[in-house]
């Protein structure tokens, strides 16, 4: 494969420009250019309108790596004509912290403000954090921090409480397929070299990176970079061969809006109901490797609990959700044993679908008669017009009968029959069963004792 170094092709454009990475050379400058978070500055939210009323105040950034937490800061300081000062937790001591403090306090009588950054600010220790403590009172600066942990640990009491926290979220695969789109087109990106990228290959690298943005920048920066010289002698290819080798991993065919999409979770869930652990398994794996978000499986698997098992192993739905509470907890890749241990213990519990079915068939009568009236025994009479319109008269008790059970029906007068509940015999839905016969038997005043 012939390569090409992006040196080699040198212009007032160039994609070395001061030999800066792409990621950087592609951080935004606006809001306008800044890419997700659209929960804090889409039109109308918090922080945009704090930005546009400039009433910006101490605040922390909370998010995983490479989400523009940094960024975002800069272009607040822009925006507000603010001095930009920037701290590391590993060189940055108290005296240094002091010593701007004190030429903040001097800027300030001039009228200009101090924002003061602090990447990674929950590795300051205690001494350090309180040292910005008086100057954030009285407002000499303002301090955003950043952290990828959880502020309510890791942050003094006393300064957590004087500063706003704004929780920033990974970047989809969409945020960031957009971010690749522009540094391909855009000159201070790689513009100036005319890089064609193969169909479906953005996509795979927004997934590859996993919300990061730098990742996804350095990934593609690395591809161009070995990409093949086009036969036009003035563009660089990027093929799928070359990507893999970049990522040092093979791209699985995968679209997460696509039909694949739906092709691979419809071969879990029909291998889960086929109670073939090892085909389950093996889709569970091609899903995760290609970058399916692994909350979506475990909400899947939430649904597969109730829909194919049931009452037949009630343990099955607290799996489920426990599967959940781990991924999100976890994140991939330390997830995706959480989710492998739910797959085969969902594949292999008994089956039951009478819980879909009693909700279909109930859900179908009270579409097709939405004006049922609740029957007069049931409904409460908490005033005396309620109770002289007969409201609850003739209700039972049911604890107060000695089976625990009253003989009356709760159902509307034309679905008194009607029995949408119609268990299995697997697991521990036969023993239900029994006891729904007696009970249905006792109720409807017949000869069976209550269960």
């Amino acid at each position: 494969m012939e390569q090409m170094s992006l040196f080699d092709t040198q212009s007032e454009h160039s994609l070395s420009s001061g030999n800066s990475p792409l990621a950087d050379r592609m951080r935004p400058q606006t809001i306008e250019e800044y890419i997700g978070q659209k929960h804090l500055l889409g039109e109308g939210m918090p922080l945009r309108r704090m930005l546009n009323q400039d009433q910006i105040s101490s605040m922390i950034f909370w998010g995983p790596p490479g989400v523009g937490k940094t960024t975002l800061a800069k272009i607040i300081a822009n925006r507000t004509r603010s001095d930009f000062v920037t701290f590391s937790a590993v060189t940055s001591g108290i005296r240094e912290i002091k010593e701007i403090m004190k030429q903040a306090e001097e800027h300030r009588a001039y009228g200009m403000r101090t924002l003061c950054f602090v990447d990674e600010i929950h590795r300051f220790n205690k001494a350090q954090q309180d040292a910005f403590l008086p100057y954030v009172e009285k407002g000499s600066i303002t301090l955003i921090g950043a952290t990828t942990e959880n502020p309510s640990f890791e942050i003094n009491a006393a300064l957590l409480s004087r500063c706003k926290v704004f929780v920033l979220y990974a970047l989809t695969t969409e945020d960031l397929t957009e971010l690749l789109q522009r540094a391909l087109i855009e000159k201070k990106g790689l513009g100036a070299i005319n890089a064609r990228i193969e169909e479906g290959l953005l996509p795979a690298i927004a997934a590859y990176a996993d919300g990061d943005a730098r990742t996804a920048l350095n990934t593609l920066e690395m591809a161009v970079l070995n990409g093949d010289i086009g036969p036009d002698g003035a563009s660089i290819l990027v093929n799928r061969e070359t990507l893999e080798q970049c990522m040092d991993k093979k791209l699985l065919l995968y679209d997460k809006k696509g039909e694949e999409h739906y092709n691979l979770i419809s071969a879990l869930h029909k291998s889960m109901r086929n109670s073939d652990p090892d085909a389950a398994v093996y889709w569970l794996a091609r899903m995760l490797e290609a970058g399916e978000d692994p909350l979506f499986i475990a909400r899947r698997l939430i649904r597969f609990a109730s829909e194919d098992i049931g009452l037949a192993d009630n343990q099955a739905l607290q799996l489920a959700v426990s599967a959940y509470q781990a991924c999100h907890f976890n994140g991939m890749p330390e997830c995706n044993l959480n989710l492998a241990q739910a797959v085969i213990y969902l594949s292999l519990a008994p089956r039951s679908n009478s819980v879909y079915r009693a909700y279909e068939s109930a859900k179908a009568d009270a579409q097709g008669q939405l004006a049922e009236p609740v029957p007069l025994v049931i409904r409460n009479a908490p005033t005396r017009l309620m109770d002289d319109l007969h409201y609850g008269e003739g209700y039972v008790y049911a604890h107060d009968t000695e089976e625990k059970i009253a003989q009356m029906t709760c159902l509307p007068e034309s679905l008194k029959d009607r029995q949408y509940y119609l268990p299995g015999t697997q697991g521990t839905e036969g023993i239900l069963k029994e006891r729904l016969e007696k009970s249905r038997a006792f109720r409807l005043g017949g000869e069976e004792t209550a269960p």
